[in-house]
C-alpha cells in the first residue's frame, strides 16, 4: 500500500483491506476509489442501515462471500438484526422490511439486472427526494462493482479475521 492511500484511510476510519491492496497496484485509481467509495461511506442523507441493507443484498445476489463477510459485520454494527439478515434473500416476502426500505432493494435488484423499471424509480421517488435517490444510486452502482472487481481480480478475504474496511 502506498503510504499516502493508507494515511488516508485512516483519516476516515479505515484500513487496508485485501481489496486496497489489490488496488494499489494502480495507485492513482487506488486513490479515486478510496476517495469516491468512502464519500458513498460517509457523507449520504440515508441511513447507513438502509445502504447496508442494499450493499448485502447485492452481495448475495451476485454470491460475492468477501462483500457478504465484510458488509454483514457491518450492517449488524449499523442496527441490522442477525433475523433480518437472514431474511435478507427473501425480503419481498420478509416482514422485516418498511415500505422504503422496500423500494431500496427492489431498486438494488433492478441494478444489479442493469435495467430499472419506471415502477421501480416511481416507488424509490415515493419514499426518496431527489438528492437521496442519488445517493442510493452511487450505492448500489458501487456495490453492483465492488463484487465484480474483486473476482476479476481473485482478491482473497482476510486471513487474520478482518471483518471491516473500517478500522
Amino acid at each position: 500500500m502506498p503510504a499516502e492511500a493508507e494515511a488516508r484511510l485512516a483519516a476516515l476510519g479505515g484500513r487496508p483491506v485485501n481489496l486496497y491492496r489489490a488496488l494499489a497496484n494502480q495507485p492513482e485509481l487506488l486513490s479515486a476509489w478510496i476517495e469516491f467509495a468512502w464519500a458513498v461511506r460517509l457523507r449520504p442523507r440515508t441511513s447507513r442501515r438502509l445502504r447496508e441493507l442494499m450493499i448485502v443484498l447485492g452481495a448475495l445476489r451476485l454470491d460475492c462471500a468477501y462483500e457478504l463477510t465484510h458488509h454483514r459485520h457491518l450492517a449488524v454494527t449499523h442496527g441490522v438484526s442477525k433475523e433480518e439478515l437472514e431474511a435478507l434473500s427473501e425480503w419481498r416476502t420478509a416482514r422485516f422490511f418498511s415500505a422504503p426500505e422496500q423500494a431500496a432493494l427492489a431498486f438494488m435488484e433492478a441494478m444489479l439486472q442493469g435495467t430499472v423499471p419506471d415502477a421501480v424509480a416511481g416507488e424509490l421517488a415515493a419514499h426518496f427526494d431527489a438528492a437521496e435517490r442519488v445517493e442510493l444510486a452511487l450505492t448500489a452502482g458501487l456495490y453492483c462493482m465492488v463484487p465484480r472487481v474483486l473476482d476479476a481480480l481473485r482478491v482473497p478475504l482476510e486471513s487474520d479475521g478482518t471483518t471491516s474496511p473500517e478500522g
